[in-house]
C-alpha cells in the first residue's frame, strides 16, 4: 500500500520542475531543438561515407562540383530560358522583388554568388540608378561564380551595356562559393545568392564564408526555390515539375538531365526554417521568421544580418 505522503513527496519534483518552466526556459529548448534539427539535416545532406546528394542522385562529395559544373557550363547560354521554364517566367518578378527588398544605397558593395549571367547584379545597379537620380554613385557588385561559362555570358552580357569587367562598378570573378578566395574578411556591405546555394556540396560553409566577407551590420540574402506548404498546390507543383519541366529541357535546350537535375536539387534543399536554423547556427541574426515566401513558397527569401 502506498501511503499519502509518499505520493506527494513524489509528485513534488514534478510540480517543482512545471514551476520552473518558464519562458526562457522553454526559448532553451526551443533554441536545443533547432540545432539538433539543424545537426541532422547537415548530416543528411553529408554522409559519414563522404558522399552527398546530386540531384536524388548519392555521389561522392568531391565529385558533385565538376557534376554541377557541367550542368551549368551546359545551360549558360539559355540559362534565362532555364529559368523561364523552372518558373513560368515568374522568377523576373521574385530577382526583382529580391533587390527591392535588399534596397541598396548608393554606396553599397555588394557581392553576389552563383550570378554568373549576371541578372541579380543589373536589377542591383538599376535599383541604385532610380533611386539616385541616374547616377550610380560608388555602388560597385561582384559577381562571383565558380563556373567559367556562366561568367562569359554575364561579362558579355554588362559590356553591351558600357559595363565593363573591372571597371569602378562590376567585377567577375571565378571561385569557390565554400572558399571565397579573394574576397577580404569584413569586406562587403551585402551579399547574395539566388538559385544558387542549393548546388553546393556544404552549404554550411557557404553560409559561413558569406559571414566572414560581410562588414558588421553586413546584410546576407538568399534566393531560392523552397517548400510548398499547401498540400494541393504542392502536389500540382510536383507534377509540373516532374513532368513538364525535363520535357522543356529536352525541347528549348537538347538537355533533358540538366533540367532533371535542377528539379531534383529543388526537393533536397533544407525547409525554410532549417535554413534559418542553418544561418543563425553560423552566427546570422534574423528580423521576424527569417525568410518570406513567395508565390505560396515556390521560391523564398531569407535575410541574416552580421551584427
Amino acid at each position: 500500500m502506498i501511503r499519502p505522503s509518499s505520493l506527494a513527496a513524489a509528485a513534488r519534483p514534478l510540480l517543482t520542475s512545471a514551476a520552473r518552466a518558464t519562458p526562457a526556459t522553454t526559448a532553451a529548448a526551443a533554441a536545443t531543438a533547432a540545432r539538433l534539427s539543424t545537426t541532422r539535416m547537415l548530416r543528411d545532406q553529408h554522409d559519414a561515407s563522404g558522399t552527398t546528394h546530386f540531384g536524388f542522385r548519392t555521389v561522392r562529395e568531391e565529385d558533385k562540383e565538376s557534376l554541377v559544373r557541367g550542368v551549368f557550363s551546359s545551360v549558360a547560354d539559355n540559362y534565362d530560358l532555364m529559368n523561364d521554364a523552372m518558373s513560368g517566367g515568374v522568377h523576373r518578378c521574385w530577382k526583382s522583388a529580391f533587390i527591392e527588398r535588399l534596397a541598396p544605397a548608393p554606396d553599397t558593395r555588394l557581392l553576389d554568388v552563383a550570378g554568373g549571367t549576371g541578372d541579380i547584379a543589373l536589377r542591383f545597379l538599376d535599383y541604385v540608378r532610380e533611386q539616385n537620380g541616374g547616377a550610380l554613385g560608388a555602388a560597385h557588385v561582384t559577381v562571383f561564380d565558380i563556373n567559367p561559362e556562366m561568367l562569359r555570358v554575364g561579362a558579355q552580357r554588362f559590356s553591351k551595356l558600357g559595363l565593363e569587367n573591372g571597371g569602378p562598378h562590376v567585377s567577375f570573378v571565378e571561385g569557390n562559393a565554400e572558399e571565397l578566395a579573394g574576397i577580404e574578411d569584413n569586406s562587403m556591405d551585402a551579399y547574395t545568392i539566388a538559385f544558387g546555394i542549393r548546388n553546393c556540396t556544404h552549404i554550411d560553409r557557404v553560409i559561413r564564408q558569406a559571414y566572414r566577407v560581410l562588414k558588421p551590420g553586413g546584410r546576407f540574402m538568399v534566393l531560392e526555390f523552397g517548400k510548398v506548404n499547401n498540400p494541393l498546390l504542392s502536389t500540382l507543383y510536383d507534377a509540373y515539375s516532374f513532368r513538364v519541366i525535363p520535357h522543356l529541357g529536352q525541347i528549348l535546350a537538347n538537355d533533358r538531365d540538366s533540367y532533371q537535375y535542377l528539379v531534383e536539387s529543388i526537393r533536397k534543399f533544407p525547409t525554410q526554417q532549417q535554413f534559418v536554423d542553418m544561418m543563425k547556427h553560423e552566427g546570422f541574426q534574423v528580423v521576424g521568421q527569417g525568410y518570406e515566401d513567395l508565390t505560396f513558397g515556390v521560391a523564398t527569401i531569407w535575410s541574416g544580418w552580421k551584427l
